[in-house]
């Protein structure tokens, strides 16, 4: 029995999920395994649009470049030419910076042969964690880090391939996001239920044939 004045407990969450749009976020997606490409092209170009501002400024204009590149067609979006460039810079809706836009465009390009190679973008980012979340124990002794050997070689090898906006810092954010890790601290409510969230869909998928 509850008695009245109970008051319902909020969870404990990483200190950064702060706002009702980054619980969401920090709740439902945070390192959630992904495995659809075109949501791991997504993730890539909202990360590199996010260096330099906020997360939760590119989260309040996620659904704006969800209109402006198509979905994250990176089909459609490795077609765009100067005049669709130009078009996007007057979206006030997006990060108007040039330089981020093309890269986006360019990534586009670089995935669509990442994907002839690999057979999709989803087996060759997952290679860099052996195919499997990487569950971390976060605290005070054992801060997230900014880039880890994982990120370094992904950056690397990005870049080698025609990626641009992929730094280390960056890679590690995207790893991050697409649940290839679990940084949430020691004590949040999300920790290490990604990857048994992720198992339990992987089984759901492989019952119902």
């Amino acid at each position: 029995m509850r008695w009245a004045s109970e008051e319902k407990r909020e969870p404990v969450r990483c200190a950064w999920a702060r706002g009702e749009l980054m619980m969401r976020y920090h709740d439902e997606e945070w390192g959630v395994p992904v495995h659809e490409d075109g949501k791991l092209f997504e993730f890539l170009v909202l990360e590199g649009a996010q260096a330099g501002l906020s997360w939760e400024t590119i989260l309040n204009k996620r659904e704006n470049y969800r209109a402006a590149f198509d979905g994250f067609d990176a089909r459609r979006v490795a077609r765009y030419d100067s005049r669709k460039v130009a078009q996007l810079m007057r979206n006030p809706g997006i990060v108007r910076n040039r330089l981020k836009i093309r890269s986006a465009v360019r990534n586009a390009g670089a995935l669509l042969q990442v994907q002839k190679e690999y057979g999709s973008f989803d087996r060759y980012v997952w290679q860099f964690v052996k195919g499997k979340p990487q569950v971390n124990l976060r605290n005070a002794r054992n801060p997230v880090p900014a880039r880890t050997a994982e990120s370094d070689a992904m950056s690397k090898d990005l870049k080698k391939r025609g990626f641009n906006f992929v730094g280390s810092t960056i890679c590690y954010a995207f790893m991050q996001a697409v649940g290839m890790v679990d940084d949430h601290v020691a004590g949040c409510f999300r920790h290490g239920k990604g990857r048994r969230r992720s198992s339990s869909l992987v089984k759901r998928k492989v019952a119902a044939g």
